[in-house]
């Protein structure tokens, strides 16, 4: 069950974050590798600046979106460069 709701949050994630960051669309499976690669990035980064989010499914859609914002963002610097 857990692998199921990494691979829908990881989904939700992924395409919040396309949208988000303009542009970029990856399809049902580049959406949930970009959702959960924003996970990971989101579960290192956050708790080091201090935020701090409450338990559950939305706050993990939201923490793997901002994850996922962060990646595309860094991959569109990467880009033009």
């Amino acid at each position: 069950m857990g692998i199921l709701i990494m691979l829908i949050v990881g989904a939700i994630a992924g395409w919040l974050a396309g949208k988000i960051v303009a542009g970029y669309g990856f399809g049902l499976i580049g959406n949930i590798v970009v959702g959960i690669v924003g996970a990971v990035i989101a579960g290192m980064l956050l708790p080091r600046i201090g935020v701090g989010m409450g338990g559950g499914l939305l706050r993990q859609i939201i923490s793997a979106t901002l994850g996922a914002v962060i990646l595309l963002v860094l991959i569109r610097l990467v880009k033009r460069v």
